[in-house]
């Protein structure tokens, strides 16, 4: 048996969130992605090291990320895949889900509304908005385009708590004012801009091409500084050290993410 996930005694669970840095928020993300490969599996329990390994992590780093959750496993037990998924989500404020309302119907905006990953992950896109009479009215993934000017009254018919910006970065700060207007604090923006917002509204912006940047960045990086490979050889008396090999459930649970810029057309336009 393992132990229950709880807060330590005398912590509330938004005390405990505020403790949490920023660098293991963004790992619990990627334990929980783990998690939820492994329960689709049916696998009960899973140890430290396979979940590091999995997650990219090395195991002393994975334990100190999940003390910030309070108890979570036993030594020589594993972890309780079920519990500590629930514990990851209940920190990250999934517990409930989010409505999720997406300004932009170009390119970028129709391949996020149809990623079925998001409502698998407690994101469900509600609505999907636009300025280009072409598309006000187009259906998307099961949803039909609506007009940005009907963004305000929407947004208190849908009550979203979380939106997200696909448009061209000439637009993106007036769509920006337009939600926080209508009520938003939590934005997502794929405008390759930085945006103003209250001290209130949290926004974060994922910029393709700096991701990009930095991978050729690093590509150049560990072209020059690659050493040769090491070849492990058991010869007489030796024994060949190798890692854990990982669960079969997470051998294959990388997957790849497509993904293009906001186009000019189907995509919000200032006046």
């Amino acid at each position: 048996m393992t132990e229950q996930h709880e807060a330590p005694s005398g912590v509330s669970g938004r005390a405990l969130q505020k403790e949490i840095p920023q660098a293991t928020v963004a790992r619990l993300a990627t334990y929980l992605r783990v998690l939820a490969v492994l329960a689709d599996d049916d696998v009960a329990i899973v140890s430290s090291e396979e979940l590091a390994v999995a997650a990219g992590v090395n195991s002393a780093k994975l334990r100190k990320d999940l003390s910030f959750l309070g108890p979570n496993g036993v030594r020589g037990v594993g972890y309780d895949v079920a519990k500590l998924r629930s514990r990851i989500e209940s920190v990250l404020g999934l517990a409930q889900g989010h409505r999720v309302v997406l300004v932009g119907a170009g390119n970028l905006g129709r391949a996020l509304v149809g990623y079925g990953g998001f409502r698998r992950r407690g994101f469900t896109v509600v609505g999907m908005f636009d300025s280009h009479p072409e598309v006000i009215g187009m259906p998307v993934a099961g949803l039909v385009v609506r007009a940005v000017a009907e963004l305000a009254a929407a947004v208190a018919e849908l009550k979203p708590t979380i939106a997200v910006i696909a448009v061209p970065e000439a637009a993106a700060q007036e769509v920006c004012d337009r939600l926080v207007a209508a009520g938003l604090q939590s934005i997502l923006s794929f405008a390759p801009c930085e945006l103003i917002a209250p001290a209130t509204v949290e926004v974060r912006r994922v910029d393709l091409a700096v991701e990009m940047q930095m991978l050729s960045f690093e590509r150049v990086r560990n072209a020059e500084q690659a050493p040769l490979p090491e070849v492990a050889h058991a010869g007489p008396g030796h024994i060949a050290h190798c890692l854990p090999a990982p669960h079969p459930a997470l051998q294959n649970s990388a997957t790849s993410h497509t993904a293009t810029e906001p186009s000019s057309k189907g995509s919000v336009v200032t006046p």
